[in-house]
């Protein structure tokens, strides 16, 4: 990998990590973008990548900042991580069994909802 790689990488994990732990999201958000546009990975490369990355610093680091607040509900927690483990699996699987370009739109149109209903609210 080179120097210039390396570089892209910081910056999109820097930008990932503050805008993960400022308002809960970014890894895919920021991430599964950056792979596909600046190294041409494909969408189940840059997922399977964001996944991974997420791992440690989230379960960790972010979680530890949060609980200190005292803004976790750790029943709530422990019904959707759960529910989570087991979408997660069948998510990948289903994931892997679609070729990258649907997965991408599946990905985009997700992306487009969600900010939809944040932008006009209720």
């Amino acid at each position: 990998m080179d120097l210039q790689t390396i570089a892209m990488l910081v910056i999109v994990g820097l930008l990932a990590g503050i805008l993960s732990g400022f308002v809960g999201v970014g890894g895919g958000i920021i991430m599964v973008p950056a792979l596909i546009w600046l190294l041409h990975y494909s969408q189940h490369q840059a997922q399977g990548t964001s996944l991974a990355v997420l791992m440690l610093p989230v379960v960790f680091l972010a979680v530890r900042n949060y609980h200190k607040g005292g803004m976790i509900d750790w029943r709530v927690v422990g019904v959707i991580a759960v529910a989570f483990v087991a979408g997660g699996y069948f998510g990948s699987k289903g994931a892997l069994s679609l070729p990258a370009d649907t997965v991408k739109r599946v990905f985009g149109v997700v992306m487009l909802f969600v900010a939809i209903k944040l932008i006009l609210g209720k």
